[in-house]
Parts: C-alpha cells; structure tokens; sequence
C-alpha cells in the first residue's frame, strides 16, 4: 500500500462522527505536503491544515459522500479544517440537481478562505444550466467578499470563454476594483485564458490599458507563459506592458 493509500476494499464507516471523521482524515496526513502547502497560502494559519494530497482526499470525500453523515456534515458551518472546507466543496460540485447544488454553492461561498479551496473544480451541472447561472455569477462578482469574486470570476473563465461566450462579459471581469492580490491574480488569469481563446475581442482591452497596471501586466506575463498563444501575439502583448508605479 503507497502512503496515505486507502486499504485496498476499504470503506468509510457509516456511523463516523464529526470527531471521528477528523481522525479518520489525519491517518492520510502527509506532514511534508502539509509543509510545502501551506506555504501556498501564506494567510491560512497552519494549524488548521492536515495535509492530504488532493487526489487521496477526493477518493476519500467519494466514499465518504456515500455516508448518511455526510449530509449532517455539510450541515456543519464552519469547519475546522482546510479539507474539511475541500471535501465540502467537492461534495457540493458532484450534486447532480442544478437548483440543490447552486444553493449549497452559495451557502458556502462565505466560509471559503483561500484560493485552493476556491479553485476546486466546478460543478459539472452547471454546464447544464449557463442561462440561470449568468446572474449568480453577476452577484458573486458585485460581492465584497473576496473568494466569492474570485470563485465569480472563475466561473465566468471555466463556463463563457467558448461556445458561449459574448464579449460583454469581458467588461464584467474588467469592472472589478479590487485591491486583494487573489481577485486581482483571478482576473489576469481570466483575461490570459480568454486571450488564448477570443484574442481579437480581447485585445482592445489590453491596447487601451482598461486593466488596474498590476493586473495589466500580470495578464501579459500569463499570456507569455500560454503554449495557446502563437509567437507573433506573445511578442505583440510583450510590448504592451506598463511601467507600474513605484
């Protein structure tokens, strides 16, 4: 068995409480992932951090989800710990209701802390449903919260960068004011990506500098790291950086 392996045909118990559920997630720590995560996130205090590979957790949160205390689990807000907050977004994603999932997505949004956690895949159901999702990613965006404008913006890269996508919505992600680095760092990664995708839509608001000049330039630098992005536009983007203000 590799480290922080399930036994193989093992399952979670059914009867695991809240306790027990911890004890159970630290019997998959990994003290030097834990080390080297947490210095990723360098506001989160390190005590609240178990350390699990993500990949273990997941396997973990599958079988744990099939417990009838998973549902007294989600229940359970705030929690303590930094997987905990991960296996309960990544059990809300794999609700299989549109209307279900979003509100348990909005229940949480509030009690989310740190990019990682925010990051989680997206529900797959919303694909089903990008109409209905449109305006709650308009109030995610419009929040003060600032996970919940990152996780906004997040959706808005993952969901209407292709088939679906109208420019409009780049001026959504542009009129964010935000003076928080994981916002900020959220957007250049959204106007990097949709680069790669819609370089023409795009374009004109890196020309005209609608950008804050961190995120400006950020957005380039993500552009200059992108293997979708040819050459000749890479070389282009590189001579419209800004000198940022000491």
């Amino acid at each position: 068995m590799q480290q922080n392996e399930l036994p193989e045909g093992k399952s979670i118990r059914r009867n695991c409480s809240m306790d027990e559920l911890q004890q159970e997630l630290f019997k998959l720590q990994d003290l030097k992932y834990r080390n080297f995560h947490s210095k990723l996130m360098p506001g989160i205090d390190k005590e609240t951090i178990i350390g699990i590979r993500t990949p273990m957790l997941r396997k973990f949160t599958k079988e744990y989800a099939k417990t009838p205390e998973a549902e007294l689990f989600m229940q359970e807000l705030p929690h303590r710990y930094y997987e905990e907050n991960n296996m309960h977004i990544m059990i809300a994603s794999w609700i299989k209701d549109y209307e279900k999932c979003l509100a348990e997505v909005k229940r949480f949004l509030p009690y989310v802390n740190n990019w990682a956690t925010c990051d989680l895949p997206a529900p797959k159901i919303f694909v089903k449903h990008k109409d209905e999702l449109l305006p709650e990613i308009r109030s995610w965006i419009a929040s003060d919260e600032t996970y919940t404008i990152r996780y906004g913006i997040g959706m808005l890269m993952t969901f209407y960068l292709d088939e679906d996508f109208r420019p409009e919505y780049l001026k959504m992600a542009a009129d964010v004011e935000s003076e928080e680095y994981y916002v900020n760092m959220m957007a250049a990664w959204y106007f990097a990506t949709a680069l790669a995708k819609q370089y023409d839509a795009v374009l004109p608001y890196i020309q005209q500098r609608r950008l804050e000049p961190w995120t400006h330039n950020k957005t380039i630098q993500k552009a200059m790291e992108s293997e979708r992005i040819p050459d000749g536009q890479k070389a282009y983007l590189r001579g419209l950086k800004v000198k940022l203000p000491k």
